[in-house]
């Protein structure tokens, strides 16, 4: 039977949400586009979701549903991804899975990155077929992104509308409800559910971790390049939604809900274009929406929550790739020509009285080099390492870095943000991926053992392969699983004099 014929053959599962109809895609079936809430449209804007009702007779689960309104992206571009459809009517999720039986398989449920405002869990890079071949039930969901998912409009508009600045979080919470109750008529475990996620998806991750509403909605958690040093205060998100309604020039809030959502979005490239300074004369920040600490859904930041045991026994696998800040900054001159003393100043504002201990751990190599390697890890390495002790105290967790370089560009982009992607989920070498990710002998390799160690750990909560044993990331080692060009490895406590510096700055000087 020939792929044309696969995509064609009709899948029909029944579950508590009605009968849908799929696709077999090889030895693994694909159910795309099912709504898991009601549409977040007209009187549901900027409200909490609510969970979708069952349908009568069947629903073709064929094409992908649409995705969250949001601005083209340059990185999109960059990974190969296509989108689709934009419409608010956005809160769909995708199943892949061997079989739709009773084998209670682990089931792995994907939450797309792109700083809160851009992004789809029906990206092909995100194609869950190669995962679900290890016997894995693979789900991925979109959530609203921006000022419709992530905008305080409650405490600047005296409560006319409701939006806390929790909503995309909360659309992530009712999908995993609706895993819950369905996922079994689709061959998955209930009881053994693995959240992962990357960058604003790990971020995700880490929230979800620390909200008691999310307690026995899965069982362990896997957050690439992103963790818990994320949230904003009422007070500070308030200014981001003071800012949102100034560039909107909406003075009346309760004419708020009838503006099309393109204005919405172009009020919201404006604001993130200029990063400007909000009423009080402080900076909005570079990730302007981000989930707000409600006090009801997300009680506290949740790097604090988790380190009071929220997350109790949920297994945790977590990393960061080596030159995590390429990807922004190989394409920008400005910062490709950065002086010597620009650099200095920019560390000297951020370490205070660590700054010496700072430039020594950030010595060699070029100015660009330096500021890739600080930016990498005040926005993503510091942070995965304060999630790992954070967690280490309630559970196990387990750490990696992925030092594979892309070749795109001349090599200049080296281990950046997202190049483990393709090979988490073995798209690696799909279209016009490759020439990002890269191809050949030892991506083939690298995309198998790192395939096996994600869904390893999905299974049983340790990620050891026969090919990768993966110790524990423990206070007194800090064991870290290196994957790259070579065979995976591990190194104890790399960087060192970094991570130190950075304790000696202080935690308040890393996250987003």
């Amino acid at each position: 039977m020939d792929r044309a014929t696969e995509e064609t053959q009709r899948i029909s599962a029944e579950a508590p949400c009605g009968r849908l109809l799929g696709t077999r895609s090889g030895e693994v079936l694909v159910f795309r586009g099912i709504p898991f809430a009601k549409p977040p449209i007209g009187p549901l804007r900027w409200r909490m979701p609510e969970a979708a009702e069952p349908w009568p007779g069947v629903r073709e689960a064929i094409q992908f549903g649409p995705i969250c309104p949001q601005a083209p992206s340059q990185i999109e571009a960059v990974l190969g991804g296509t989108l689709g459809e934009q419409s608010e009517d956005c809160l769909y999720l995708n199943i892949w899975t061997p079989a739709c039986d009773g084998a209670k398989r682990p089931v792995m449920v994907w939450i797309h990155g792109g700083a809160f405002v851009i992004g789809a869990g029906s990206q092909g890079l995100y194609n869950g077929r190669q995962l679900a071949a290890r016997d894995c039930v693979v789900v991925t969901l979109n959530y609203r992104l921006g000022s419709l998912g992530f905008l305080n409009l409650r405490d600047v508009t005296s409560g006319v509308v409701p939006a806390t600045g929790a909503e995309g979080i909360a659309d992530q919470l009712l999908a995993l409800h609706w895993v819950r109750q369905n996922i079994e008529n689709f061959g998955g475990d209930p009881g053994n559910v693995t959240i992962f996620g990357e960058s604003a998806g790990a971020m995700s991750v880490a929230a979800l971790l620390s909200m008691p509403a999310a307690r026995g909605l899965f069982h362990r958690g896997i957050a690439e390049s992103g963790a818990a040093h994320i949230g904003y205060s009422r007070e500070r998100s308030a200014r981001v939604a003071h800012a949102f309604l100034d560039e909107l020039g909406v003075s009346d809030a309760a004419r708020l809900k009838d503006i099309p959502y393109p204005v919405l979005i172009r009020a919201q490239i404006a604001l993130l274009a200029d990063l400007r300074q909000s009423r009080d004369g402080r900076k909005l920040g570079t990730v302007a929406f981000q989930p707000t600490i409600d006090g009801d859904l997300i009680p506290e930041r949740p790097i604090e929550a988790i380190r009071s045991g929220e997350a109790e026994r949920i297994p945790l696998l977590t990393g960061t790739t080596k030159d995590e800040w390429r990807l922004f900054s190989a394409i920008n001159p400005r910062l490709r020509l950065m002086s010597r003393g620009a650099f200095e100043q920019r560390v000297r504002k951020v370490a205070g009285p660590a700054t010496p201990e700072m430039l020594s751990a950030y010595g060699e190599g070029t100015t660009f080099d330096r500021f890739n390697a600080f930016m990498s890890d005040r926005v993503f390495a510091i942070p995965a390492i304060r999630l790992l002790e954070a967690q280490g105290s309630h559970a196990p967790v387990y750490a990696y870095r992925f030092d594979w370089s892309s070749r795109l560009l001349g090599g200049i982009m080296g281990s950046c943000h997202a190049i483990e992607l393709g090979f988490v989920f073995g798209t690696y070498n799909q279209k016009l991926a490759g020439a990002f990710f890269g191809t050949g002998r030892a991506a083939d390799t690298l995309a198998t053992d790192m395939m096996d160690a994600w869904t390893n750990f999905a299974r049983s909560g340790d990620p050891s392969t026969a090919s990768v044993p993966w110790p524990r990331y423990e206070a007194q080692d800090r064991n870290t699983v290196i994957f790259g060009d070579g065979a995976p490895h591990t190194i104890g406590d790399p960087n060192q004099a970094r991570r130190l510096a950075w304790e000696k700055a202080g935690e308040q000087k890393i996250g987003p």
